[in-house]
């Protein structure tokens, strides 16, 4: 099995960066306003790409403000079954963001443009925690 795996650095308090992860809000600002989210165990988050399909995500793990994880159950067939975590820590005022998209069947072209795209998912993460955009 093949993941994507990236780090940012966001100058806000990992309570926040949890927040904005966990949100309609911060969700809709930073990846897509069309959403159904709700910060529960359990709970499929629904997140509208204006695609044929809606992807969906079971909520499958919350430790506030250290972890989140979510299976794809949804979406492009090569995203179902596999997972999203985000992995938080703060140190010295800096909030450490561990992105990985696992379980992934093949290294396909969609495989490297989902890649970029969470880099830019992280970039907007970064600017909306840290008030540069909203």
């Amino acid at each position: 099995m093949n993941s994507i795996e990236h780090v940012n650095f966001i100058k806000a308090p990992v309570s926040e960066v949890y927040r904005a992860l966990v949100s309609e809000t911060g969700l809709s600002a930073i990846w897509t306003p069309k959403l159904k989210v709700k910060p529960e165990e359990g709970h499929i988050n629904e997140f509208d790409f204006d695609e044929k399909e809606i992807t969906r995500m079971k909520v499958i793990q919350l430790t506030e403000n250290e972890r989140i994880e979510w299976k794809c159950v949804t979406s492009d067939p090569e995203w179902v079954d596999t997972s999203i975590i985000f992995e938080l820590s703060e140190k010295d005022g800096l909030t450490q963001v561990i992105l990985k998209h696992t379980d992934w069947n093949a290294i396909t072209p969609f495989y490297r443009w989902c890649n970029y795209n969470w880099a830019l998912f992280l970039l907007r993460l970064k600017k909306y925690c840290e008030n540069l955009i909203k």
